[in-house]
């Protein structure tokens, strides 16, 4: 759908170092990155950049390193991720990005499996926690800290004494569509990541199909925060804007996003549900205290934007409350998108499936939130939902060249040049997901509507089946109980037992406010475990799941006091649960819960 002056083409960039090379040529001044530092925001065009990397790379060619090299990053997005990333890739290196909040051990497997020859490193504070791993470490040929370090072994340097001074020229060594860019671990929810081998190919073939149903334009500015370890940042918030000549803005922490939005006022950004639900949250926290007038104003300002949202979509009636869509706007939908920069054209929502209630909320207030999916194998966007044929509750329609269908139990399969090389060091794990037709089998069990769109109804692996044989895919009601307003994560168990119960991580303000009805102290660790708490929570579950069958329903829970998050290991850094960290943390928890059954 892009003009196609405005796209460079994988005629003309066959690789990603040459997708780049290519963009400093047709827009030299143009601006390309937006960062914060030294306490301001600060811009560079692509030639800036492009003189950048080749300092990078000269130095990279001082420490023989050679093609195929691995060489890993472990840097939050900013510019020098982008300038460590381009010049191995004009050099024919082998990026290898790994979660800055990932845990040492992980880290140390990372390494020694992909063999990386060299490691970037953000501060200090991840130095002394990788530290540990030892000799593990003598095998990297550098460590580059952006930090000076002291008291630092032979092969770290700091980044500044590792480039020098001197100007250097850019190099862009040709390479071959389908030789390997990339390897990038999968964060996984149990076992050791696997290694997922990515060619130039399968990320450029990956944008140009995401293109043929989005448009992005040159004049656009993306703000990215999800890590750039993540295959959907990094195609979709990183390459694709470089095919575009698009501008990318860096978010300083997920904790300032509410600020930066505000200051950038971006056009285009890229998420997860989690994001989204934790602003629906805020939202719902904020109305509880609001007047039952202020309330009703909300709710018919997001009712009515979102019946206008069908009719343009061709799939609802015009309906006469129409003509209050300019006043309800002024009054709702605008305040609420000026706390996204107020220019938000579109958000693409992946990683995981968005409860329709929050699609239809920000919808229905003019946030265009459309929802793609795919895996990293898949490098990464298999679907997405195009902003004129856009049916929230899926996750969209196959892009333009992605074949996609339905295998044994609905599994979803697909196949095309952005299927993965395969695993690194792991052919037995290749040959389980690739068949010999070459058709990836996601593991995801879907539907896909006559029209083509598709709907996650569960995962293949992630099933309950309870003591009676019923089987549950517990995604289904932990989406249904994290709408609540008491609720910020749950998790449903019930492997094997006579009924299902669920872990609840209370929203805190939300929680305060019940502790105090109750005439309890939120801050004793004690509350959560009181039995009127419970009584409480219990409520709002059951009155989550009512549409629930009778066996799919909670009989227990616990209200626990730890968020789980990437810092304590019981989410990935793509905020996904694990599931068999968090039962094993809570292992006495559960076993409360069933006890006497």
């Amino acid at each position: 759908m892009v003009h196609e002056q405005r796209v460079i083409s994988m005629d003309d960039a066959p690789t990603l170092a040459e997708l780049f090379s290519e963009r400093c040529v047709r827009t030299p001044d143009g601006l390309a990155y937006v960062e914060h530092r030294d306490g301001e925001w600060r811009e560079h065009t692509w030639q800036a950049t492009r003189e950048a990397v080749a300092r990078w790379q000269a130095a990279m060619r001082r420490d023989g390193l050679e093609a195929g090299d691995r060489v890993a990053i472990m840097c939050s997005n900013s510019w020098n991720w982008v300038l460590y990333d381009q010049a191995a890739q004009g050099l024919g290196l082998v990026t290898v990005p790994i979660y800055t909040n990932d845990r040492a051990d992980n880290i140390g497997w990372i390494l020694d499996d992909s063999g990386a020859r060299m490691l970037l490193l953000e501060d200090r504070l991840q130095w002394d926690e990788l530290s540990a791993l030892g000799e593990r470490l003598d095998r990297l040929a550098r460590i580059l800290c952006l930090e000076a370090v002291t008291d630092a072994p032979a092969n770290l340097s700091s980044l500044d004494d590792w480039l020098g001074d001197q100007p250097a020229t850019y190099q862009c060594k040709p390479g071959a569509p389908d030789t390997m860019a990339t390897i990038v671990y999968t964060s996984g929810t149990t076992g050791r990541p696997k290694g997922v081998m990515l060619s130039h190919r399968n990320i450029l073939y990956n944008i140009q199909a995401a293109l043929k149903i989005f448009d992005v334009f040159e004049h656009d500015l993306m703000l990215s925060f999800l890590p750039l370890s993540h295959a959907l940042e990094r195609t979709v918030g990183y390459y694709l804007p470089m095919t575009t000549g698009t501008a990318v803005a860096y978010n300083r922490s997920i904790p300032q996003l509410a600020e930066d939005l505000v200051a950038i006022q971006p056009t285009l950004m890229i998420s997860v549900p989690r994001i989204f639900e934790r602003v629906y949250g805020k939202i719902h926290d904020k109305l509880a205290t609001e007047s039952p007038l202020k309330r009703r104003l909300f709710e018919t300002a997001v009712d009515v934007g979102w019946g206008h949202f069908l009719y343009t979509q061709k799939r609802g009636p015009w309906r006469p409350a129409f003509v209050l869509r300019p006043l309800l706007d002024a009054l709702v939908g605008r305040k609420v998108r000026a706390k996204l920069g107020g220019r938000m054209r579109f958000t693409v929502c992946g990683g995981a499936a968005l409860a329709p209630d929050i699609a239809k909320l920000f919808i229905g207030l003019g946030i265009p939130v459309t929802q793609g999916y795919g895996l990293t194998e898949t490098a990464p966007v298999i679907a997405a939902n195009p902003l004129d044929n856009n049916v929230p509750a899926s996750v969209g329609l196959a892009l333009p060249g992605i074949e996609v269908k339905l295998g044994a139990d609905n599994e979803l399969l697909t196949r095309s040049p952005s299927v993965m090389l395969g695993y690194w060091n792991n052919r037995d794990a290749t040959d389980a997901v690739i068949d010999a037709d070459g058709w990836l089998h996601t593991g995801d069990k879907v539907e896909i509507a006559p029209e083509g769109h598709i709907t996650i109804t569960g995962r293949i692996k992630e099933i309950i089946v309870l003591a009676n044989g019923e089987k549950v895919p517990p995604s289904d009601m932990e989406n249904a109980i994290a709408l609540d307003e008491l609720v910020d994560q749950v998790l449903v168990i019930g492997e094997g037992k006579p009924y299902l119960s669920a872990l609840v991580v209370p929203n805190p303000e939300a929680f305060a406010r019940v502790a105090e009805d109750l005439h309890l102290d939120p801050a004793n660790e004690e509350t959560c475990g009181d039995a009127n708490v419970r009584s409480v929570f219990m409520q709002h579950v059951q009155q989550r799941m009512a549409a629930f069958p009778g066996y799919a329903q909670v009989r227990e829970l616990a209200v626990v006091n730890e968020p789980w998050t990437p810092d304590n290991g019981l989410a990935t850094p793509t905020l996904k649960l694990r599931r068999s960290k968090i039962l094993e943390r809570y292992q006495d928890v559960t076993d409360k819960l069933y006890a006497g059954h």
